[in-house]
C-alpha cells in the first residue's frame, strides 16, 4: 500500500481488526520511509461492476461515489453512520449479486432510492431530486403528494 504522504510503496500493516460493520477490515499501517500513521479499509469484492449511464457510457462502478451522494441525502438527518454504512453494503451485495457485470445506473437509482425509503422519507426525497431531475417546485409537490397515502375525502 503506497503511503499517502510520502509515496513510498512499502508500508508496513501493524494492526489489523475487522469494522464495525463485520463487512471490511480495518488496517492500521506504517511508513518506515517518513514515519507516517494511516488506515486502510479492506473490503471483499465479488465481482468487478461496470454502471451503464443512462447515455451509454461505461464507468466502473465507485462504492465511495454511492457513499457520498447517500451521505448527502441524509445530511442533518437522526441517522446513526452505522445505519448508513449497512445500507451502503447492502446495496452493494445486492448489485454484485445480481449476476449481472453491467448494471444500469437506473438500476442503482431505484435501489438507493428503496432503501432509502425505509429509513428516511426527507433523504428519499432529497435524493430522488437529484436522481430524478426536479426543475420546479412543482415537481417536488407532485413526488411527495404520491408518498402521503389517500385521505378519506378521495
Amino acid at each position: 500500500m503506497r503511503c499517502p504522504f510520502c509515496g513510498n510503496i512499502d508500508t508496513q500493516v501493524k494492526d489489523s481488526r475487522p469494522a464495525e460493520d463485520h463487512v471490511a477490515i480495518r488496517r492500521r499501517r506504517f511508513c518506515p520511509a517518513c514515519g507516517g500513521r494511516f488506515t486502510t479499509y479492506e473490503r471483499v469484492q465479488l465481482r468487478d461492476l461496470v454502471v451503464i449511464k443512462s447515455n451509454g457510457k461505461r464507468e466502473d462502478f465507485d462504492r465511495d461515489k454511492l457513499e457520498r451522494s447517500i451521505r448527502i441525502a441524509l445530511q442533518k438527518r437522526p441517522v446513526e453512520p452505522e445505519r448508513m454504512d449497512q445500507m451502503i453494503s447492502g446495496i452493494v451485495r445486492r448489485l454484485e449479486s445480481m449476476g449481472e457485470t453491467d448494471i444500469p445506473s437506473a438500476t442503482i437509482g431505484e435501489i438507493v432510492m428503496e432503501s432509502l425509503a425505509r429509513i428516511d422519507t426527507v433523504a428519499y426525497v432529497r435524493f430522488a431530486s437529484v436522481y430524478k431531475n426536479f426543475q420546479a417546485a412543482d415537481d417536488f409537490d407532485k413526488f411527495v403528494s404520491e408518498l402521503r397515502p389517500p385521505s378519506k375525502d378521495e
